[in-house]
């Protein structure tokens, strides 16, 4: 199948207003982003006169030398970096993208994925609208500007309405700021105060890491169905749509998000140790080490080691340093690509029974090798313990995970995924557990991709995917 841009905008998003140093701030918050994408970074700034974007392949730190933040004047500025996928990656859907329309010059970064981004498009593209790439975000910029409404919020708040699916969205003009996330809150949005020469300047992330570096304060999280106005006159927010039931994306607390951020009100690290620990309750294993897999699964593994009485011990060792694209030697190295990530410590697991922690199995082949990596280093057994529950379906909301098809755990059971990953047992942390790791007593996170239950409506998905299918 052919992967569209409409299904993964997996990205982090940045905002400051007030600062005369907006862009290097900016810089500076999409680098404690950089784990939310690595395709493409951009930032444009506002000066209250006009608007001056940059934007390219590659990570922060390439894109953005000093000279090219030096010709990023202004005192506001929105930052972007999108997520590499299989699908359309080129120039044209990095983000902030841009627009002169009779609202003025604009620049929108979006985080999300609308679910009707593609009947739309096709209602767009049927009344003469040319699209530059093939990412939904350009959907919102071309509705903006075909609103009748004169005010940038207005029209803005007239296309929201027009759209569905996730989307934490930042729109700069040459004086405003406005930022929204949508009604059900499926991607997280925090809102900080930086200080400068006695005034706060406000300030906006996916993650609140992005604070930390830049020594802001996190005030809390823009509300789902909030849209924030900031300009010369201040900060106002109002409701721009009907309270629906909140569909906080619990992947976020399971993987995505960095464990030293606050996400959805509630902090990462504490949620992980808490899978670890009931993962340790509901799956025990008679081991002798606690191994994770790193880094996603380093502190689940702290939890479980705890919970358990096991002694936890860093036996895989993650080299940081590997590039996008290196060079494979001609003779084939069974499992190579694991091998240049991951490196087991011999002398630590040799002999020993080994509990694996990692936080999902996807289509099981990453799994099978790390299994193989740590039994050829001399492990007598390999118990692969998962610090969420079977992924059995995709997310159309923000994640980039595989199709229906390529998820083992849709298709298998899961005994035969453990034969499949050669583990001497498998267990998953339940669906009740992973609520109660993330304090979800009220029902206010999205599980779609562990139980096919989607809080919306997927028309237009399910249009998408049949005509890729098509293309096939």
């Amino acid at each position: 199948m052919t992967r569209l841009d409409h299904f993964h905008e997996e990205c982090g998003i940045f905002a400051i207003y007030g600062h005369p140093e907006a862009a290097k701030l900016a810089y500076l918050g999409l680098h404690a982003l950089q784990h939310r994408g690595q395709e493409s970074a951009g930032i444009c700034a506002a000066d209250g006169r006009r608007l001056v974007c940059h934007r390219a392949m590659g990570l922060v730190a390439e894109v953005f030398t000093e000279p090219v933040l030096a010709e990023l004047p202004g005192t506001a500025a929105i930052g972007h970096t999108r997520y590499s996928t299989a699908g359309d990656s080129s120039f044209h859907n990095a983000q902030p993208f841009t627009v002169e329309c009779n609202k003025g010059h604009l620049a929108l970064a979006h985080n999300g994925n609308l679910t009707n981004a593609i009947d739309l498009r096709r209602q767009l593209d049927a009344t003469g609208s040319i699209f530059q790439g093939t990412s939904d975000t350009e959907v919102i910029l071309h509705l903006v500007a075909r609103s009748r409404e004169r005010a940038l919020p207005a029209a803005l708040r007239e296309a929201l309405l027009q759209i569905e699916g996730a989307y934490s969205l930042l729109v700069l003009s040459q004086e405003q700021l406005i930022v929204v996330r949508d009604p059900r809150g499926f991607r997280p949005l925090a809102m900080g105060r930086l200080e400068h020469e006695g005034r706060e300047c406000p300030v906006f992330a996916s993650e609140t890491c992005a604070f930390d570096l830049i020594g802001a304060r996190y005030t809390g999280d823009l509300e789902p169905g909030e849209m924030a106005i900031i300009g010369p006159g201040g900060i106002t927010q109002e409701r721009f749509a009907p309270v629906q039931p909140h569909s906080h994306c619990v992947f976020e607390h399971v993987y995505f998000s960095r464990p030293d951020s606050v996400v959805f009100g509630r902090p990462v690290e504490d949620s992980r140790e808490s899978l670890g620990r009931l993962l340790a309750r509901e799956c025990p294993a008679q081991a002798d080490i606690v191994v994770p897999v790193p880094d996603s699964g380093v502190a689940a593994a702290v939890g479980y080691a705890a919970e358990s009485g096991l002694p936890y011990r860093v036996a895989l060792i993650r080299n940081h340093y590997v590039g996008r694209t290196f060079i494979e030697p001609s003779q084939t190295i069974r499992d190579f690509g694991v091998k240049l990530k991951l490196n087991p410590v011999r002398w630590l697991i040799e002999g020993k029974r080994v509990v694996l922690v990692d936080d999902s199995i996807v289509r099981g082949t990453t799994s099978r090798k790390i299994v193989r990596m740590v039994r050829a280093a001399g492990a007598r057994e390999v118990h692969l313990r998962i610090s969420c529950p079977p992924t059995i379906s995709p997310c159309y909301y923000g994640v980039d995970t595989p199709t229906k098809e390529e998820l083992i755990a849709s298709s298998h059971s899961v005994e035969q995924i453990r034969k499949f990953i050669e583990a001497d047992s498998l267990g998953y942390l339940s669906l009740e557990g992973l609520r109660q790791a993330v304090a979800d007593q009220e029902g206010r996170f999205c599980y779609a991709c562990y139980t096919a239950h989607y809080p919306t409506d997927l028309v237009g998905i399910e249009a998408l995917l049949q005509s890729s299918e098509r293309r096939r």
